[in-house]
């Protein structure tokens, strides 16, 4: 008999739903090293590590607490 779910191995901390439906498995492919997102340094003021923000992209309200997603 096929079938159209598998049941995925994850750690135990994950706490998702273990069976989808195959069409939402995907193979791995590995980015490209020019893909690859290299953090930003950070700038030392005042003894303190700070960033420079090029842009404010996105915000939400998470938790009570303000979370931004910058450039």
């Amino acid at each position: 008999m096929l079938t159209n779910a598998v049941e995925l191995e994850l750690p135990k901390t994950i706490q998702i739903h273990l069976v989808v439906n195959v069409s939402r498995i995907r193979k791995y492919r590995e980015q490209v090293l020019v893909q690859r997102k290299q953090p930003a340094l950070p700038v030392i003021i005042e003894g303190e590590e700070e960033y420079e923000v090029e842009k404010v992209i996105n915000k939400r309200k998470r938790y009570s607490k303000w979370e931004y997603l910058v450039r």
